[in-house]
């Protein structure tokens, strides 16, 4: 892809984006690469995380939102509702909505991963359940 060719509402560079951190998580940066203020994306959006080690999602769900985390790079051990499994490159997760999930660096080297969420999850504090 040229720089001529590119369009801003249907490709997008991570680097591009600006970074946050995700609420109930801790040693995360984020990146909302595809979602409805980029490209206009509404039924689901795309993040890339990277999170340092040791760190990662804190104990929580999304009513009505299905998750998948594919990883790039680096180890993590994913938990959803009492499975666990040590995920690394070219390995995903599915959470189910509403199901309790957990996701933790186990590498040295952070991890970097994309999350796929539908519907979007845009951040919204009433689409987050957090442990009694």
């Amino acid at each position: 892809m040229t720089p001529s060719s590119f369009s801003p509402t249907y490709f997008v560079r991570a680097e591009a984006v600006p970074g946050y951190h995700p609420a109930n998580h801790v040693g995360t940066l984020n990146r909302r690469i595809v979602g409805r203020e980029n490209v206009g994306a509404t039924q689901l959006e795309v993040i890339h995380g990277t999170i340092e080690r040791g760190k990662g999602a804190l104990p929580h769900a999304h009513p009505g939102i299905e998750q998948v985390c594919y990883v790039l790079e680096g180890r993590a051990l994913a938990e959803v509702n009492g499975e666990s499994c040590e995920l690394g490159p070219g390995d995903c997760c599915f959470f189910p909505a509403d199901a309790m999930h957990v996701f933790t660096v186990v590498s040295d080297e952070p991890v970097k991963l994309l999350v796929i969420y539908s519907p979007p999850y845009e951040e919204s504090a009433d689409r987050v359940i957090r442990p009694a």
